[in-house]
């Protein structure tokens, strides 16, 4: 058993995490052949690549000096929380990468402190100190003191450091002596991270994963805490509530490389896949046959936001996408379930809308995004933060927000968050650039991306974490602005939206078909305003003055589905299909919006 380590690895977004485990498959000699050599292989996911996150934790080994490298990359955004919590439960140790000049973040914070939980040792791998004005040495600082306050043990705070660049694949001990390769790297891990520990007894393994194969149907992936498995043992599967049923193992796997390869026995310390177990969700115990015993069920971090999912009832339902019934939204939210953790789905007594629960914005719209590019129409409501009564009192999750910008600005943005219920807790400067930290409550930080962009001309970064339940903080302002809604249903005449252009920012292109109640833009005041853009002009036999004259129309606006979320208002909806994404009124007849609202003030 001395011959596998177990390791995941810890990253912030974009510190250079896949590039390094592609680097460290290539060294592996697995990869010779392929084709691509600039192309990352782990984030094969279309939306990982665009966005440059990882979102779904892969398995992958290599094997260096007898030794197989189990490698388990995870999701460095603290809105996929039940990804990082099942991908630390295979591992013995964890790789911390850490940018040179950036240091550690916030999103590093929040995955290391689950692994220090866990007891697992780290080894701390200092990358891009090949970057400008970069300092590794404090960085290397900064972690230590980061641990410290996360309670590492002494034998944790006891790591080995390596220094280098992955995208140009060296590592060292010393910064200022570069290697040529990434081994150093893989004797590190080999000599620091533990061989699995496996407890005697028998049969035990917790279900960490779920793979799926359309011609062999499901399988349960997770790493072996004692005993063996053996292909066509009969084994038992004990559910969370503890009901246990009876299986036959039909085909075992383990992971080389990225391909499963079929085997017949498997020890204790080993991840693996298991076919013929059936009915298994993860967080289940597949155990011994006659003696079952129970390991303790995955703990996930509760949901903090939710969304209302409904059919696409808007007039152009149907003409982009496959999947448009609430049928078809049910079943899909009900595979997701299946393998993404952190989410819930709560009926809301209608026959077509769902209350979808997640772990953020972010966590909601990459599943939207995903459903949206295989074909399914929906429409989504305006995102609400999670209330709970905690004692008597109501509470509401708060969030620790970073953002990173030029000093001489950090004024704005100080007000802009103040504004909306939150509290500097620090604040540092490096160079000519402010690093600044604040508690805010989550609802604070729906819409606050593009105001912040808009104040600070596009030069704040902000990253955001869950902290915990807090008490609620009152009022915060909402978007002041009112929606420009469309009178007609027709195509958007330049002529039209050139006359209008005074009266507020527009988000639809000239020559695009839009519907009654569509919103076609933001009033440049308070309230809603019916608009009609589907006006022509009049042409008569006359010549009138100007005619020749060009229209200059100012660019529309156009929202990514995270910012058209953001964005929205309690009586809008964001209509999302394979082709496009609107936004709409929740009704879409005037007289209708008029009288509910007539209706709400009366009960006021």
């Amino acid at each position: 058993m001395q011959n596998i380590r177990n390791v995941a690895i810890i990253a912030h977004v974009d510190h250079g995490k896949t590039t390094l485990v592609d680097k460290m498959l290539l060294s592996g000699q697995l990869f010779k052949d392929h084709e691509t050599p600039g192309e990352l292989i782990l984030d094969n996911n279309d939306l990982e690549r665009e966005r440059g996150i990882t979102i779904l934790s892969k398995n992958v080994s290599i094997t260096y000096k007898d030794t197989k490298i189990n490698i388990i990359d995870t999701p460095g955004h603290s809105d996929f929380g039940g990804e990082v919590e099942r991908v630390l439960n295979l591992a013995d140790g964890v790789l911390l990468l850490v940018d040179a000049f950036e240091g550690p973040m916030p999103q590093t914070r929040f995955v290391l402190k689950k692994a220090i939980e866990l007891g697992l040792k780290p080894i701390v791998v200092i990358n891009k100190v090949d970057k400008l004005n970069c300092t590794p040495d404090e960085a290397q600082e900064a972690v230590f003191d980061l641990m410290i306050s996360l309670d590492a043990t002494e034998e944790q705070l006891d790591f080995p450091s390596l220094f280098g660049s992955a995208k140009n694949g060296w590592m060292s001990t010393d910064w200022k002596q570069p290697t040529t390769n990434i081994l150093p790297l893989l004797d590190a891990i080999i000599e620091h991270i533990p061989a699995p520990k496996v407890a005697e007894g028998s049969l035990q393994m917790l279900v960490t994963s779920i793979d799926f194969s359309k011609f062999l149907g499901r399988m349960a992936i997770g790493r072996i805490h004692r005993g063996t498995l053996k292909n066509g043992q009969m084994v038992s599967l004990v559910k969370k509530d503890g009901s246990i049923s009876k299986w036959k193992v039909k085909d075992l796997f383990v992971f080389e490389g990225f391909a499963r390869n079929k085997v017949d026995q498997v020890s204790g310390g080993e991840i693996c896949a298991i076919l013929g177990v059936d009915d298994f969700e993860i967080g289940d115990t597949i155990a011994d046959f006659e003696n079952p015993e129970q390991l303790t069920p995955i703990a996930i971090d509760e949901p903090t936001m939710s969304m209302l999912f409904t059919i696409n009832d808007s007039p152009f339902f149907g003409q982009e996408g496959k999947f448009v019934t609430s049928r078809h939204i049910k079943d899909r939210l009900e595979k997701e379930l299946e393998k993404n953790l952190a989410l819930r789905v709560e009926d809301t007594g209608s026959s077509d809308s769902f209350r979808v629960y997640g772990r953020g914005v972010l966590h909601l719209a990459v599943l939207i995004e995903t459903m949206r590019r295989e074909g399914y129409e929906l429409q989504i409501g305006q995102p609400q933060v999670i209330m709970k009564r905690i004692d008597g009192v109501l509470s509401e999750p708060v969030e620790e927000l970073t953002i990173d910008l030029p000093e001489d600005i950090s004024g704005k943005a100080i007000e802009l968050v103040t504004r909306r219920k939150g509290t500097l807790t620090s604040m540092e400067t490096k160079g000519d650039r402010a690093i600044m930290k604040f508690e805010i409550p989550s609802r604070g930080i729906i819409g606050l991306r593009s105001q912040m962009l808009t104040t600070t001309a596009g030069e704040a970064t902000m990253t955001h974490r869950f902290i915990d339940f807090m008490a609620h903080k009152g009022e915060i302002p909402g978007r002041i602005n009112g929606s420009l809604i469309s009178m007609e249903t027709g195509k958007s005449i330049p002529y039209s939206i050139f006359n209008l252009q005074d009266r507020g920012k527009f988000f639809v292109e000239p020559n695009v078909e839009i519907y009654e109640g569509q919103v076609v833009g933001e009033n440049s005041r308070p309230g809603d305003l019916v608009i009609n853009l589907t006006k022509t002009k009049k042409l008569t036999n006359m010549r009138s003055a100007g005619a020749d004259d060009k229209l200059k129309l100012v660019p529309p606006k156009c929202f990514t589905l995270e910012e058209a979320l953001e964005y929205i208002q309690e009586d809008e909806y964001v209509e999302v299909t394979p082709a496009s994404i609107r936004l709409r009124k929740t009704q879409l007849k005037e007289h209708e919006r008029k009288r509910s609202k007539n209706s709400a003030v009366v009960q006021s």
